[in-house]
């Protein structure tokens, strides 16, 4: 039999587990009132648990310079995840949690430049969705592939 001791000191982390389970990012959208894609992204965000402010805006430009997004990662909306970091275009959800685990030295933002078939929003019934890379940024306006996926699903 385990003595009450030895459970003693692992009752606050049996009661925090819940807790931290629970836990949403906040994920703040911002995108043009014309495009259908951006909210098929913003659904399959609060499909993935994050907590989305959907923004709809006359022009995304202003906030793609607050967030310092590169003009040649540029997609169709902008968001800013957990205060701090930087989404361009239809991110899959698991880029974005591992962003926000590995919490890389540097950096600023992910990326997924253009509009690739069978990205989370961009799916086309009956095509094949395509293979892509999501594209990290730094403050120094490096840009290196951070994940591959093909459609949402990572490769």
């Amino acid at each position: 039999m385990i003595a009450r001791r030895t459970l003693l000191p692992a009752v606050p982390l049996l009661l925090a587990a819940p807790a931290r389970a629970q836990r949403r990012e906040a994920a703040e959208v911002w995108r043009d009132p014309h495009c259908g894609c951006c909210g098929g992204w913003v659904d399959h965000l609060r499909a993935e648990g994050f907590a989305v402010t959907d923004r709809v805006v006359p022009t995304v430009a202003p906030f793609r310079r607050m967030l310092g997004t590169p003009a040649d990662l540029l997609s169709c909306h902008a968001a800013r995840v957990a205060g701090w970091l930087a989404i361009e275009g239809h991110v899959p959800a698991p880029a974005i949690r591992r962003a926000l685990a590995e919490r890389p030295a540097g950096l600023v933002g992910l990326a997924v430049p253009e509009m690739p078939v069978g990205t989370p929003g961009m799916e086309v019934p009956g095509r094949a969705p395509d293979t892509y890379d999501v594209i990290a940024w730094g403050a120094d306006g490096a840009h290196r592939p951070f994940m591959r996926f093909t459609g949402a699903q990572p490769v």
